[in-house]
């Protein structure tokens, strides 16, 4: 299987998802999580609450006038009684919220008790307890019961207390006034679908849990299966099913899941437009002079089909046909840090996780920019972050440690490189880096606005102007690289170019599927503007690759029409996979493949090279 073929592949599966079905319109929190069984819990009661749980239930047994608490008779246990495992807690909890189950919601916590003994003997005892809190029932309180398992007919609902609600079934009929005594209505997965909560639902089993859902909610009523899949990918199908209450018995799990719901999705509203590549010289061996190397910092597989989805399809990456693999590992961890990522494309060297410019050794080895000098090659480094930063730092500074920004910043003064644009300002004004520039002939500024009129040498490092897309950064990059490449083309030897999307990584650490997806799109405007150039220019290699994966980014949902992106995040660091390398232009052909990160910066000096003796 040829590259093009596998990239494909790999994409198709990483697309898999519920896009078929219609995103719910309702945002889901755990106010819609149902706490099965939940006596069975490690710590009844309480794992739910303190998720915040909507809806929690409990089997009661009636023996002795008491009402214990389990799933079987030979379970029951003199301390496990519904009033010391769940009213008890309640009463205390609503008491020290002012009235409120929880002290940040004020909605209504469904209590559903399953009843287990007969309905004739157990409901009297039950009353008699439950009145001892009426104070905190339904309809005037926030604790909602509702009996399930040996319920009354429904002409006898009219019997009992207001306060006592029923779980109902969907294919029963009620009367107006036993519909109003519904509490709940629930049913048995298995009764529309044999689903295991692996691919997706058939389109019939689809169909028949529609038309219950539909069904229940032309009633005014809430809907619970139970016996369901209990899996992230299913609560995720169920969600988009529109069912009210997601039934677990993995409380902690739903409960992180749904916690984190906020900054899963992302919908795009206006996707870019695209470049309209010409593929001149793409698949030649002909001359090369310049060679950009895009950095996408923790940009993998996923994030790139995020991207994708949230452009309606498809990105300026995807018209790229060259297309390898780069094994990411530091010397000393499998799984790489920025610092040890950057270093390997930078000087053709493993090192240690943390370390810039230096071997294992911590001896410091030439970076890129250095090694071409000499053939008259000029170089300009761009960050959308700090360029003080692991990923930017390889390529022109040799420390032990990523940390040690002062030093990096002071290494600068002995770099080869022409051009600087990032973040940073701070320290190369604190440490008066700005006035050894300008001694030596290189513009400084910490102006925005003077970067139309600086001239080569220059170093233009603005801090508010490398936020975030969501807060305001705007085109910094392709802005950064039309400067830059307009700078450098009057060299006549070529020049290097290296501009690094460094906050798709922030995304991936702060667990944030809208921050990397906004950033995965503003850095594949970079790529659109970078491949126009190639075009242009006819002897310019373009490099787009990642340092590593960021963020364990798994894609549970999407629609490519609407833009809408749903990711899970297995991990708030990086991650061991490898990431892709595209490659444009001239010699692209030589990136395909599967090698060491260290194998970009050897092509790269291999080709300057060749093409500068």
């Amino acid at each position: 299987m040829t590259l093009r073929p596998l990239f494909t592949f790999v994409l198709l599966f990483l697309s898999v998802s519920f896009s078929s079905f219609a995103q719910s319109s309702r945002t889901y929190t755990t106010a819609q999580a149902h706490s099965h069984n939940d006596y069975e819990q490690k710590f009844p009661f309480w794992s739910a609450y303190n998720q915040q749980f909507g809806s929690i239930e409990a089997d009661v047994f009636l023996k002795n006038d008491t009402l214990f608490v389990a799933h079987n008779a030979a379970d029951m246990r003199s301390d496990r009684t519904l009033t010391t495992l769940y009213l008890n807690p309640l009463f205390a909890g609503i008491s020290k919220n002012n009235g409120a189950v929880y002290p940040t919601r004020t909605d209504t916590l469904q209590l559903l008790i399953d009843l287990k003994t007969n309905a004739k003997e157990t409901i009297p005892v039950l009353v008699k307890e439950l009145e001892k809190f009426n104070k905190i029932l339904a309809p005037n309180g926030p604790v909602k019961i509702v009996l399930s398992g040996n319920t009354p007919p429904p002409a006898e609902f009219e019997k009992y207390p207001e306060y006592i609600y029923f779980d109902g079934r969907p294919e029963t009929e009620y009367t107006t006034y036993q519909l109003a005594r519904i509490g709940l209505i629930s049913q048995s997965f298995g009764n529309y679908s044999a689903w295991n909560g692996k691919g997706v639902l058939t389109k019939n089993d689809k169909l028949n849990i529609e038309k219950v859902v539909k069904q229940v909610h032309s009633q005014g009523k809430k809907l619970r299966l139970w016996a369901t899949p209990d899996y992230i990918n299913s609560w995720k199908m169920f969600m988009n099913l529109d069912i009210d209450y997601l039934n677990t018995d993995k409380v902690d799990e739903l409960g992180i899941y749904l916690r984190n719901r906020p900054g899963s999705e992302y919908t795009e509203t206006k996707p870019h437009t695209l470049y309209k590549p010409t593929y001149r010289n793409n698949d030649s061996r002909t001359e090369v002079r310049n060679i950009i190397l895009l950095i996408g910092d923790g940009m993998g597989l996923a994030q790139i089909y995020s991207g994708i989805t949230a452009n309606r399809g498809e990105l300026n990456l995807t018209k790229v046909l060259n297309i390898g693999f780069s094994k990411t590992n530091a010397s000393d961890s499998y799984i790489t840090d920025s610092a040890a990522g950057a270093t390997a494309m930078a000087t053709g060297k493993k090192t240690r996780n943390r370390a810039i410019g230096v071997d294992s050794n911590f001896t410091a080895i030439p970076n890129l920019p250095d090694r071409i000098k000499p053939l008259g090659i000029k170089t300009g480094l761009i960050s959308a972050g700090n360029i003080l930063d692991a990923t930017p730092a390889a390529f022109f500074a040799h420390q032990p440690y990523r940390d040690y920004e002062k030093q990096i910043a002071h290494d600068f003064l002995q770099s080869s490189v022409e051009i600087l644009i990032g973040g940073g300002s701070k320290i190369f004004n604190a440490e008066k880096i700005a006035d050894s520039l300008l001694l030596k002939g290189i513009q400084y500024s910490n102006n925005w606005t003077d970067l139309s009129g600086m001239k080569t040498p220059f170093v233009l490092l603005n801090d508010e102007k490398t936020v975030s897309i969501q807060k305001g950064r705007g085109d910094f990059l392709t802005e950064s690289f039309a400067k830059t490449s307009k700078s450098l083309s009057q060299n006549k030897k070529g020049f290097f170019i290296m501009a690094e999307g460094a906050k798709i990584d922030y995304g991936g650490h702060a667990n944030n599927v809208a921050y990397v997806v906004t950033e995965m799109l503003d850095f594949d405007q970079l790529v659109g503007e970078a491949m126009k150039f190639a075009d242009l220019n006819g002897n310019t290699l373009v490099i787009v690759t990642a340092d590593h994966e960021t963020g364990g980014l798994t894609l549970l949902d999407g629609d490519m029409k609407k833009g809408y992106v749903d990711g899970h995040f297995s991990i708030n660091d990086h991650t061991a996979v490898m990431v892709p390398v595209f490659a444009y232009g001239p010699h692209s052909l030589d990136f395909r493949g599967v090698y060491e990160n260290t194998e970009i910066y050897e092509k790269i000096l291999k080709l300057f090279k060749k093409y500068n003796k």
